[in-house]
């Protein structure tokens, strides 16, 4: 998990790039063009949107690769009121909210991430995009929805933890989505990384017989 990052200053916005979190989504460049630009060095220049459009931007990336602090550093990220985790389809877990990640020694505090689920990434828990090397495939669809109670605190935080060589292990108020817009609310789940489970997104024992390492 170790970063990358990468600073870019203007006058009322500071943008900060982890290089190894980024998995060239393209948000940004789609929101903010003449901000960001992968061709251009730098490729971020913060002065040539508002920040409030920049603002806009970083918060769409989907890997948390970006984040933003105002010209009096306060920072511009926004936390969601709910967290959520897109299973995305052949893809990685786009996880959002008020979000701790503890894998070994490390802790990573952020509203986004972007998780691996083929087991392939030289970054794990991050995905670095080795899910197209290696023709992982799931469509993300949930096998069953389940409402999340009248009385679930969703903006409670989720605390990730990455297990040795196994799943993810998620408690907290957290709903799962797909792309057909079925939704699963769970508040303790074990979530596949190895990307051999049979029940996918969810964890059924799978990395311990194809020996998962990470």
């Amino acid at each position: 998990m170790s970063g990358k990052i990468h600073t870019y200053a203007g006058k009322d916005a500071t943008v900060t790039w982890d290089g190894s979190r980024c998995i060239h989504a393209a948000e940004c460049v789609r929101r903010v063009p003449q901000s960001f630009d992968p061709q251009a060095r730098p490729w971020i220049r913060c002065d040539t949107a508002s920040a409030h459009a920049l603002a806009d931007a970083v918060n769409a990336c989907p890997s948390g690769a970006l984040s933003m602090r105002d010209k009096d550093g306060v920072s511009a990220m926004a936390t969601p009121e709910a967290n959520t985790c897109l299973v995305n389809p052949n893809g990685p877990h786009y996880v959002r909210g008020k979000l701790t990640l503890k894998g070994g020694e490390a802790l990573v505090e952020d509203t986004r991430m972007a998780l691996c689920r083929c087991g392939a990434s030289q970054n794990k828990p991050f995905c670095d995009l080795s899910h197209r090397k290696v023709g992982f495939a799931h469509a993300g669809t949930l096998p069953a929805a389940k409402p999340a109670p009248a009385d679930a605190d969703l903006a409670a935080p989720v605390t990730i933890v990455v297990t040795v060589d196994g799943p993810l292990q998620c408690r907290g108020p957290l709903t799962l989505c797909d792309d057909a817009g079925t939704t699963a609310f769970v508040d303790a789940v074990h979530l596949c990384r190895c990307g051999g489970s049979g029940n996918k997104p969810y964890c059924d024992g799978t990395h311990r017989k194809i020996g998962f390492t990470g």
